[in-house]
């Protein structure tokens, strides 16, 4: 049985564009891993099976990892007969990528069981396949410059791992569609992402904070009107240094000085009926562990 950590991320810098020929709209974003993660159990069985411990409100077989399960048999030409399950500890909705991260959690643990690497091109166009977020997981390394509609890795970037991040998540998620449908209706001008490279360069947390960018803000707010109270409400709390929408939203994330601050700040969150989490910048992607043999 393999067991794969599958993280969250945020955008520190989130840049939309125009919409391209393809219908996808050109991006630029900086994104960061963080400690908090699902974890996906992989093990061979008589066919495939995804299940999950958590009510995601889609069917099993549009589930993102039974998708990226189908793409690499796909890719491979082999018959993906695995059982695999989710233990989510990431929230559906929330802009943090947990979907796309399972999904890239099964590429890297079928990669393992055949015998091949994930700089294997086939688990690249996998991954592209399934969602423009997951080739980020796939990066040995937590941070990183994307482009193109997400996917395309344009450089790695310093991690500032262990960084203290305070999660703030009203209960009704934002359907990515109709945050993208909200831009469209009324675009906020994007910008570069250079002081977030900057700050990230300097490893200075507090330059990083008053960097952090997002111009899909307001879209996830006229969408779900509690973002904005998750915003505001974050955004006053002690020891918060800047906080930002979590990609499309619904969670609201915050660099903050310090652990004990951010699990104040987690804990003040649910008392008002939100989801809260503390947890800091990682420094990698998706880890495989062959419980037998430890980390592969």
């Amino acid at each position: 049985m393999l067991r794969i950590n599958a993280p969250a991320k945020v955008n520190l810098h989130l840049s939309i564009g125009p919409l391209r020929a393809d219908g996808y709209h050109r991006l630029e974003g900086v994104f960061h891993t963080l400690e908090l993660s699902d974890v996906v159990l992989i093990e061979p069985a008589e066919s495939l099976a995804v299940s999950c411990d958590a009510e995601l409100g889609v069917e099993p077989r549009h589930n993102l990892a039974h998708r990226a399960a189908v793409a690499m048999g796909e890719a491979f030409g082999a018959e993906p007969r695995f059982r695999i399950a989710l233990t989510k500890r990431i929230p559906h909705g929330a802009g943090l990528g947990g979907g796309s991260s399972d999904a890239a959690a099964v590429i890297a643990g079928l990669a393992a069981l055949w015998g091949t690497g994930l700089d294997d091109p086939r688990c690249l166009d996998a991954a592209a396949s399934v969602g423009a977020d997951v080739p980020f997981f796939l990066v040995r390394g937590g941070c990183a410059l994307m482009g193109a509609r997400g996917d395309r890795l344009e450089r790695l970037l310093p991690s500032m791992e262990g960084v203290p991040v305070a999660l703030v998540r009203p209960q009704q998620p934002v359907p990515t569609a109709a945050a993208y449908a909200a831009f469209d209706a009324d675009p906020k001008p994007g910008r570069a992402a250079t002081p977030v490279v900057e700050a990230l360069q300097a490893r200075d947390a507090a330059r990083l904070a008053s960097a952090l960018f997002n111009n899909m803000e307001s879209a996830s707010c006229t969408v779900v009107p509690a973002v904005a109270e998750a915003i505001a409400w974050t955004r006053s709390q002690e020891g918060v240094a800047g906080a930002v929408v979590a990609g499309s939203g619904s969670a609201v994330f915050a660099i903050v000085d310090t652990g004990e601050r951010a699990h104040a700040i987690a804990g003040a969150a649910r008392s008002r009926g939100w989801w809260g989490a503390a947890t800091r910048l990682a420094g990698e992607g998706v880890r495989v562990h062959d419980d037998t043999r430890g980390e592969m």
